[in-house]
């Protein structure tokens, strides 16, 4: 296990990852909508009926451990010859209860119980998992939605200003006093900037859609009235302990329960090796009168016991107990395998982060310097100190600036949002939280 995760200049066991999700996204309509996918999710409900099935199998294989009782009832009406030329009618009539038990010596049945439990708690932790991508998920398409809408708002803002730049040059076109050239060329930046906008409007109704299956909704509007410069930001992002990892992640986790079930499935097949001791009793009647079922003369009962065990069988018992093992070793290497990426993610994740938040801050500073330069440009050129080229290269530079601004923003929400979901984030989570989380009772 190593000191810390890469890129965790220092090391804190706190971390971001035992934060409910309703404190790590505080936008109150995200809430709403995770609340909402979390209630409604079609993923999710058959993943809850996976942890219901395997629940009741488990059920099934502790029952093997217990006595089995069960009756039988039978009649029947025959005709048989009794010697030369006679033949002779009657009635059978038989009822009975039953007793079997097999005596678990070797634990071939408790280990089987075992390897259903593994089972069933494996598939927990996958609905687990479920969850926490189907969280991140929800945020992801919410903030790329913001994104959109801010590219959106900037476009507008940007098609405005190249429209009072043309109908400027315009004017002093039809003055005298500017070119046809000039007139052109912002023509020409108008309609740059107007064809961005349909294509954000073809990616926000795509993300609205892929969002709407999300929440199994049919395909509409999000509403979404905070925008994205005023989306809460972290201002520090802890990743914890390494060690913490194995008690977070939904999929360690189910690589640790994977495990437990190949090593009971070695024990099931070390127990064939043995033989099996059974007890077996029946207690009834037989008749060939129905209301002697019930007399005394009609009774019936037996008790038995049973030993049974393999002598030769070709090696099939000795394949099939390397062949656990193998099974169990597999296990054991994607159990690492799962660590190993999952420390990976973080690192990512962690690193993502800081460089993403350095960029938006540079980003800022761009478009604030591109801001000034816009305003120098159009107060040189109304002054005649410079040309339209100067003037339309500012506006030219400062759109995509605002742009690249906007998507780093959003890159950054999404960079936390993919830190938690690294983390496992809401692992300690007991059913009472999550469900008052879906019912909107947050604290």
């Amino acid at each position: 296990m190593p000191d810390h995760v890469r890129g965790d200049l220092e090391p804190d066991p706190t971390s971001l990852g035992d934060l409910p999700w309703w404190n790590v996204f505080g936008d109150p309509t995200l809430q709403s909508l995770i609340r909402e996918a979390v209630a409604a999710n079609l993923d999710l409900r058959a993943a809850a009926a996976r942890v219901e099935q395997a629940r009741h199998l488990v059920g099934v294989a502790r029952s093997d451990l217990y006595p089995q009782l069960g009756y039988g009832a039978d009649a029947s009406r025959q005709r048989a010859p009794f010697g030369p030329g006679d033949a002779v009618t009657f009635n059978n009539f038989l009822a009975s209860f039953e007793l079997a038990w097999e005596i678990d010596l070797w634990g071939r049945i408790r280990r089987l119980s075992e390897a259903a439990r593994a089972d069933y708690l494996a598939a927990e932790e996958a609905r687990h998992g479920v969850m926490l991508t189907l969280i991140g998920d929800v945020a992801t398409a919410y903030f790329d939605l913001l994104g959109l809408d801010r590219e959106v708002e900037i476009t507008l803002e940007t098609i405005d200003a190249f429209h009072d730049t043309l109908d400027l040059f315009q004017r002093r076109y039809e003055a005298g006093i500017a070119t046809r050239l000039e007139v052109s060329r912002a023509a020409a930046a108008l309609s740059e900037a107007q064809a961005v906008l349909p294509d954000l409007e073809r990616l926000i109704t795509a993300r609205e859609n892929q969002l709407c299956v999300l929440l199994a909704r049919p395909p509409g509007n999000i509403e979404r009235p905070t925008p994205l410069e005023d989306q809460f930001l972290l201002p520090e992002v802890p990743v914890g302990l390494p060690s913490q990892l194995l008690e977070r992640r939904p999929d360690i986790r189910l690589a640790e329960q994977a495990m437990v079930a190949a090593n009971a499935e070695v024990g099931v097949a070390v127990a064939t090796f043995f033989p099996r001791l059974g007890l077996t009793s029946l207690y009834g009647g037989q008749s060939s009168e129905l209301e002697n079922l019930v007399k005394g003369s009609g009774a019936a009962w037996s008790v038995g016991a049973s030993l049974s065990g393999p002598l030769f069988q070709g090696g099939r018992l000795l394949s099939s107990y390397r062949a656990s093992e193998a099974r169990f070793d597999e296990a054991v290497l994607r159990w690492e395998q799962v660590v190993l990426q999952a420390f990976a993610e973080v690192s990512s994740s962690l690193v993502n982060h800081q460089k993403i938040k350095l960029v938006r801050l540079q980003r800022a500073e761009t478009v604030k310097h591109l801001e000034i330069s816009v305003t120098l440009s159009l107060k040189r050129y109304l002054d005649g100190i410079a040309s339209y080229f100067e003037v339309l290269e500012a506006q030219q530079q400062f759109f995509p600036a605002e742009l690249l601004l906007a998507r780093a923003e959003r890159n950054e929400l999404i960079a936390v949002v993919d830190m938690y979901r690294a983390l496992g984030g809401g692992w300690q989570l007991e059913e009472d939280a999550v469900a008052n989380a879906e019912s909107g009772e947050i604290e």
